[in-house]
């Protein structure tokens, strides 16, 4: 069953929790990189309190709103996020929503209160779950009703039926756990890395036998994760980067130019453009956001 992971950070002052992140159990870690839970029913929060930051991912993702609404949010540069909820904005097609990689930061707002709930798949797996590519479902979200096939949509009722969160996970690994047993492909990772994940796909790839010239592999890669192989090698190293940053916080001594450099970029400047490119924002821009501001719940509950 799935199991609630332990907080590493403590909220900082002045923030609500940032909610709660459940593991898998372990027939379904190479399907499902995690459960995402956030509430703010019975909190007043102000408008610009209700953004939600996200980075870019190669996880696919499906989300209930259990409680509330949210809309999405479009800066007039991608590579900056929007400050308030007056940026133009898109309402998502429904409250129960299927979302394909993000190649970009993204940012949603929420008009009032939510209770939602986040399956964070890996690409493959949906792709095995549901037939859907993750490449055609890149940088979008979908209505999960229309897309997903009908017996998506008992578990979906399950959901909102279920008295609390921990049922509703249960239900879901009730459902999820003989599908992919079923429909898992040979030697899925069980991984909790985005770096290795990335070396296993592109090891899978080199090593199939429907052909092995580079644009086959790249194009295998693009097919079962959505992404080229480099923009998920980008991804895996920031990924590390921030695993890195927290230790670093957490020491007290956070000193940019050498986590840089210990990730392997070949300037402290190559790193700030592929966290702006990642997040919308510098380091220590994303580093302050993480510490004060409420819209960035997501990166403190993945800590």
């Amino acid at each position: 069953m799935a199991t609630p992971c332990d907080t590493t950070i403590p909220t900082p002052p002045g923030l609500l929790p940032a909610g709660s992140l459940w593991r898998p159990s372990t027939a379904l870690a190479s399907c499902v990189w995690a459960y995402m839970l956030r509430s703010t029913l019975g909190h007043a929060l102000a408008d610009e309190q209700r953004l939600n930051h996200f980075p870019a991912t190669p996880l696919c993702s499906l989300t209930w709103w259990l409680e509330g609404e949210a809309v999405s949010l479009w800066p007039d540069d991608p590579q900056h996020l929007p400050t308030t909820p007056e940026a133009p904005r898109q309402a998502l097609p429904s409250r129960w929503v299927l979302g394909g990689p993000r190649t970009g930061p993204g940012t949603s707002w929420n008009p009032g209160p939510v209770h939602s709930l986040t399956v964070m798949l890996m690409p493959e797996a949906l792709q095995a779950l549901t037939g859907l590519a993750p490449a055609e479902l890149t940088d979008q979200f979908v209505d999960a009703h229309q897309a997903l096939p009908a017996p998506w949509q008992a578990v979906h009722e399950q959901v909102l039926a279920a008295p609390n969160d921990a049922a509703r996970l249960q239900a879901l690994e009730d459902f999820l756990e003989p599908l992919w047993a079923e429909r898992r492909p040979a030697a899925a990772p069980a991984t909790q890395r985005m770096s290795d994940w990335v070396a296993h796909l592109a090891q899978r790839a080199a090593t199939s036998a429907s052909g092995r010239s580079l644009r086959q592999l790249e194009r295998r890669i693009k097919h079962w994760a959505g992404m080229p192989l480099r923009d998920l090698q980008v991804m895996g190293r920031s990924e590390q980067v921030f695993f890195d940053a927290v230790a670093a916080q957490l020491r007290g001594d956070v000193n940019w130019t050498q986590l840089a450099l210990e990730a392997g970029y070949t300037d402290q400047a190559h790193f700030c453009r592929v966290t702006r490119r990642m997040t919308g924002l510098s380091p220590e821009a994303l580093r302050q956001g993480i510490l004060t501001g409420e819209g960035f719940w997501p990166y403190r509950l993945w800590l």
